[in-house]
Order: structure tokens, then sequence, then C-alpha cells
């Protein structure tokens, strides 16, 4: 017979005290003016007897390598759950203070460094959601359902183009029908409702839906651990009637009622087995790119591109699209330049080796890549691998997007700012998660 269960969640306020740099649009001097919602780093904690594993989700734009390992270290010699069975994900709220410099974003002045007094106030709330998880421990029974995710957004370039809507929820609760523990939901999807002239420090969409979880459905007091799934190529743009807290909290609703309908008839289990294996990638295929001088003339060309749309009063999607394809193709020059330079290995060095991580939970496997990653590699995954979910942006991140070998063709954005070789990054993430699922 699997093992009885035992698990514990918890959340820590990870807000920043002071106004800090609001991460994830170009070109925009935005600090924070204030706080809309609570940032949080949350963790369920889940313990068969044998091996014990923690999860967590932080709404923060990126969790760096580096910091992962500090967490990882600091919660093993605290809990004793092994430092290689810890999650940690970032949500990538758009609407957080910066945690990571991009190479791609050197040339931009309005970017600056990370903030190390930040950066410390996020780990510590990591590593103490993962204690106080541990410390609340109690025999539990577990479910897992599918909601549907399509509410909350598209394939960014194409709306009919590939997209995952299933968001698999995973919930814990307190033995013959207690109270939630805790309750974690990956969904494949870009938290980017808020744009560039929203100041306010915010969750984004997930961050809403977890508010209508623990309003309407699951109590205050219950964790909810939210990932973000595959969605380099995902986004709310094909959605939204506006770009406004009003329009999140109408999409965080939405997923929220989604996620509540599943609940409704999710199967317990009071026995369930947990595994926990990983794979390095020690080297990856660094992109190749134009000289500084092609890169410069593709960035031109961008731009008039963007301007003739403008002009011409196109939709707001196209325009949109086009924006961001005009700072791809800025990226991509920065880019270039650090190749010409050698700067380019140097960053590269602090992603790798790049992990995949799987957590088993019962019939139920849970795959960790970092990075942003183009949804049909993840799709491809559960082609091969039943009840596999892909968690991305965890245990670190990868310097730009992972993208198919078309989006390399089109020369978008995604394509344009990305530091390791595509498609063939994406594939090896690929071939080396079914050979772990099937070991």
């Amino acid at each position: 017979m699997a093992n009885r269960m035992i698990a514990g969640a918890a959340h820590t306020d990870i807000t920043p005290a002071d106004s800090q740099f609001l991460y994830g649009y170009p070109h925009v001097r935005r600090y924070s003016t204030g706080v809309h919602d609570p940032l949080l780093s949350s963790a369920l904690y889940l313990d068969d007897g044998q091996t014990k594993v923690i999860f967590i989700a932080n709404e923060i734009v990126f969790v760096t390598k580096a910091l992962v390992q500090r967490a990882r270290q600091r919660i093993a010699d605290t809990t004793g759950v092994p430092a290689e069975n810890v999650t940690i994900s970032a949500t990538h709220t758009h609407s957080g203070p910066i945690t990571v410099r991009y190479l791609s974003n050197e040339a931009d002045p309005v970017v600056p460094e990370p903030d190390p007094t930040y950066l410390q106030r996020l780990e510590d709330g990591m590593v103490e959601a993962a204690q106080k998880a541990c410390q609340s421990a109690k025999p539990a029974e577990l479910g897992l359902a599918i909601a549907d995710g399509a509410c909350v957004g598209t394939n960014r370039r194409d709306p009919t183009g590939p997209s995952d809507p299933q968001v698999p929820v995973l919930v814990a609760r307190e033995l013959s029908g207690g109270p939630f523990i805790g309750v974690m939901l990956v969904c494949s999807m870009h938290p980017t409702v808020l744009h560039e002239d929203s100041t306010l420090v915010s969750g984004d969409f997930p961050a809403m839906c977890r508010q209508y979880l623990q309003t309407n459905v699951v109590g205050t007091p219950c964790p909810v651990i939210h990932h973000t799934g595959a969605s380099g190529n995902q986004s709310p743009r094909h959605v939204t009637q506006s770009n406004t807290f009003e329009e999140a909290e109408r999409l965080g609703y939405l997923l929220g009622r989604s996620v509540e309908k599943a609940i409704r008839d999710i199967q317990y289990l009071t026995h369930a087995s947990i595994a926990s294996k990983r794979s390095l990638i020690i080297e990856l295929p660094i992109r190749q790119f134009l000289s500084s001088q092609e890169a410069a003339t593709r960035l031109t060309q961008a731009k008039q591109k963007l301007d003739q749309l403008r002009a011409s009063q196109a939709s707001p999607t196209d325009v949109r699209t086009a924006e961001c394809d005009w700072f791809g193709a800025e990226e991509t020059l920065t880019l270039a330049r650090a190749a010409e330079s050698g700067a380019l290995e140097a960053t590269a060095a602090t992603c790798l080796p790049v992990e995949i991580q799987l957590i088993r939970v019962g019939p139920w496997s849970f795959v960790s890549w970092p990075g942003e990653v183009f949804v049909e590699f993840a799709l491809a995954v559960k082609d091969q691998c039943a009840n596999t979910f892909v968690i991305t942006l965890a245990n670190g991140e990868l310097q730009g997007y992972q993208v198919t070998a078309e989006a390399v063709t089109e020369g978008g954005y995604e394509a344009s700012n990305a530091l390791f070789q595509s498609p063939d990054t994406g594939q090896r993430l690929v071939e080396t998660t079914i050979k772990l699922c099937r070991a």
C-alpha cells in the first residue's frame, strides 16, 4: 500500500517595504508608488513517510539560480528536506521588483541593478514560508483535478495557435473531509494584464485568483501556491478588455471560479507515494548572433514597422506585438555586441547547469524547468508522459525565451532576446524530461 500522507502549507509577505523598480517593460522608468495587493511567497510541504518535498511559488518576476541555491540550503539545514527536493518558482508578475540583471537589458538606461536588500527579503520570505509549512504539517488527503484556464488568455501571436488551457489543481486537506491545508495550481499564461502605466505593486491576475479562492472556496488561512507553466508565447492580450486592476480581477476571478468548479469533483487519496529526482544539463549551445551592424539594421526595420502600424491606426494587439518586436530587436543588438566582446559566455555560465526536476505525487508528476519556454515544448512532454505537468520559471532562469523553430524563422520578440540556441534548448528540455519520467 502507498504511504500515509502528511501535508502543511504557509505563506509569507514578500512585498517590498520601499519604492522598487517594477521589472518587465523596457524603456519605462517605473518605480512603485504604492501597493495594490501584497506579494506572497507560498509553500506546500508533502511527506509520505519516506520522501519529503516542498513546492514554493513566489509572486515575483524571476528567481535566479544563485538565489535558489542559497534558499534551498537554508531550507535543508532547518527542515531536513533535501535541497534537491525543493522547487522554487516565480509567477512572473511584471508588477513586482526587479530580481535579475538580464544581459539583453544592458543598453536600457532606465533599468537598475536589483536591490540587494530586497533580494535578501525575498530569500528570507521563501525560507520562512518553507519552515512554517513544515511546522504546520498534519495527516492529510490529496486530490488532483483539472481546471479550464482558457478564460485568462491565448497564444500571444496567434489566438488560434498552440496553447495549454489545462490547469492542474493539487489540493491537500485534513483527513475525512477536514479543512483545506493548501492548494497548488499550474497555469500556462503570462501574468501581464497590467502594463507599464501601472506603478502599484501587484501579483496581477494570479493574485486575484488566489484572493477569490481564499474568500470563496478554501478559506483565508489556506495558502494558494500558483506556479506558471510553459507560457513563453501565451498572453492575456487577446482576451483583455483593458489593462487595469479591474480587468486583472475579472480574469483572476474567472480562473478562480474554474478552479472552484474543478475542486467540487475532486477525488481524494489518503495514501500516496512521493518520488523526487532530477537531471542536470551541463552545457547548452549559445545562440549564434548577427553582426552588430546587421542587428542595427534589423532594429531600424522593426522601428519603421511599428511607426507604420501606429500611423495607420492598426489594432492595439498588432501594435503591441510590433512594439515587442522592436524591444526584441534592440535586445538582439545588445546581445550581438556582447557576443563580439566575449561577455555572452560569462552570463550563460550563471545559468548552468540547467536543472530539470521531477516530483511525483501518487499518479501525478510535476516537472520544473527554468526560464520562459514556449508551450509547444510542454505539450510534447504531456504527449509522451501521462499525468505530467510542467512548471517553468523554476529553480533558475535562462536569460531569455526558449522558442520553436517556427518562431526563430519568424524572428519576433521572443526569439530576438534569447541567449541560448533555439529550438535546440527546448528540445533538450523535452528529451531529458521524457527520459526522466520513464526512468
